[in-house]
């Protein structure tokens, strides 16, 4: 089974998402663990538009990549580059994708205006997730 992480700056929104959209996606083909250079817990507006898309992330943890160090992963995916920047070695075989998601919890406006980021990111990030399972055969 792949396993895959899924790596951000604070593992509170991005990521998040991300890991959710993966594991939606692979359909238990695959392990998927999302972690963050820093931990900023995870974001609540993060959980409310992912349930709103029928995922649930609730029980999502926000860890720090040293968690992590004694998996040996096939695929890194950074999602920010501040997490591209500072993301530790693996010494493992994982092959690494990067892609700069704006990040919606940083987002300033009215709520409405908030929650439409939101809702862009998410849709971004749900389209990445699903073309990187395919591209992967996972």
């Amino acid at each position: 089974m792949k396993k895959i992480l899924v790596l951000c700056t604070g593992n509170s929104c991005r990521s998040q998402m991300a890991h959710g959209y993966l594991k939606y996606f692979a359909e238990g083909r695959a392990e998927v663990y999302s972690a963050g250079v820093e931990t900023h817990g995870v974001n609540p507006k993060a959980i409310a538009f992912m349930k709103e898309d029928g995922i649930d992330i609730s029980g999502h943890t926000s860890n720090n990549v040293e968690e992590y160090s004694n998996i040996d992963f096939d695929f890194i995916i950074t999602v920010c580059d501040n997490a591209k920047e500072n993301c530790p070695f693996f010494p493992s075989k994982a092959q690494r994708f990067h892609y700069n998601f704006p990040d919606p919890s940083k987002y300033e406006g009215t709520e409405e205006e908030i929650a439409a980021e939101f809702r862009r990111v998410r849709g971004m990030i749900k389209t990445y997730c699903e073309d990187f399972i395919n591209m992967m055969a996972i």
